[in-house]
């Protein structure tokens, strides 16, 4: 197999040197691989808990429980063999990010073809966090039923209260000065709070469904999926992008495994991940659709608008949605960080770096963001999003490009090394 020059290949992410303090006892060693495989557990899981949590308890009311959760370990499972694959490839090569592993199984044609999946899958998550957003604040519609934002809630209809006025206030004061910062690492504390605020989400709304449960105002939930309500059988298709982006995360692997001091670590680490955020899903997808049926919508924080039988049921209404809604707001720089890299190593592959060029970088950002906003308003179906891009470019990134580098290496001793 030729090898593609390792110099043109620019990781995804700026390289995270790993610690260099040397080991100076067993002891001291042991402490430092553990924190970083901590650290390494917390990254990756803030990197997976995304926006295709929201639309879990739909892709459950679809496929029935059953056949949900089957879809959900099996795609944790692929998941996290893809991921192995990826890093038993990249710790041998030597190479520091999965455009390079691309690189250097395909070369640079490899490399851009996973660049612009990358960008698409991206863009397409960014709008999906502002439509989730804007459903928190300003409401949404589903055929004949609205459902009210808190803005509307709190204030009434109102222009400011109005979807586009208030995701544009929410871009411009809230999110443009996150998007600013221009190292990843400055990032760590609202990752830890995002993580928080999940849980925080996972938690209320599991408490509020096993209250209704209690309380005989829950629906008996379907194990298995209803044929005589389902248009054609293919609907039954329609759930699987949903849970495919919700396991779309291996473009932000290797900038973490680079943290780490062998390969083994990081493997350990995305299996510990991918199992915590595998029960997170599993909770939220069953505990969503216990609580509302079958009217449980493509993002479920628009029926956290009703009175759900909770002797504060308002206030925890508020409290779910506008914890996931803070939660978003603080992942989205995460995912836009590598977005934006991506842009520019296609578009300016020669260029200074992105960090250091304060005119290209401050431009960039403006024209994406703007083009997220407009995206957004123009497409405020998640479910829609997640259709395309899950049966797209995620699965392309998740599935077939790991399995293609496989494939495509299978004689050679530099995968197994």
């Amino acid at each position: 197999m030729t090898r593609g020059s390792k110099d043109s290949l620019v990781p995804l992410l700026p390289e995270l040197r790993p610690g260099s303090a040397p080991s100076t006892s067993d002891g001291g060693d042991n402490k430092q691989r553990e924190a970083s495989v901590s650290s390494a557990v917390f990254n990756l899981s803030t990197s997976i808990i995304g926006a295709g949590i929201m639309s879990l308890p739909a892709a459950v009311k679809v496929l029935g429980v059953v056949p949900a959760f089957v879809l959900v370990a099996a795609a944790a499972f692929l998941a996290d063999t893809s991921a192995e694959y990826l890093m038993r490839y990249a710790g041998c090569g030597g190479v520091c990010s999965y455009a390079a592993t691309m690189g250097e199984a395909f070369g640079r044609v490899g490399s851009a073809v996973l660049q612009i999946c990358i960008a698409l899958t991206t863009a397409g998550a960014l709008t999906v966090y502002l439509d989730i957003i804007g459903d928190v604040l300003s409401g949404s519609q589903s055929a004949d039923t609205v459902h009210a934002g808190v803005l509307q809630e709190w204030f009434g209809d109102q222009w400011w209260t109005t979807r586009a006025v208030a995701l544009l206030v929410a871009v411009i004061f809230v999110i443009l000065p996150l998007v600013l910062l221009r190292r990843v690492d400055s990032l760590r504390y609202t990752s830890a709070i995002s993580v928080l605020l999940a849980v925080v989400f996972m938690l209320i709304s599991s408490a509020m469904a096993v209250y209704a449960l209690f309380q005989g105002k829950t629906e008996t939930p379907r194990l298995l999926p209803d044929f005589d309500h389902l248009s054609s059988f293919l609907d039954l298709f329609t759930a699987v992008p949903v849970i495919v982006v919700a396991y779309t995360f291996h473009f932000n692997v290797h900038p973490i495994r680079a943290e780490l001091s062998k390969t083994s670590d990081m493997i350990v680490a995305v299996r510990i991940s991918v199992v915590l955020c595998s029960v997170i899903y599993a909770a939220i997808g069953f505990f969503g659709y216990l609580l509302f049926g079958e009217s449980t919508m493509a993002d479920i924080l628009s029926n956290f608008d009703q009175d759900t039988g909770s002797p504060i049921g308002s206030l925890l209404n508020d409290v779910v949605r506008l914890s996931y809604a803070l939660h978003v707001v603080l992942v989205f720089p995460l995912l836009f960080f590598s977005l934006r890299i991506n842009i520019d190593q296609l578009f300016f592959p020669k260029s200074k770096q992105l960090e250091s060029a304060t005119c290209r970088f401050m431009l960039l950002t403006a024209f994406l963001l703007a083009f997220i906003y407009l995206s957004s308003v123009l497409f405020p179906s998640i479910w829609t999003l997640f259709q395309f891009f899950g049966s797209t470019t995620a699965v392309c990134i998740s599935l077939i490009f790991p399995a293609a580098i496989v494939i495509r290496c299978a004689n050679s001793d530099s995968i197994w090394g």
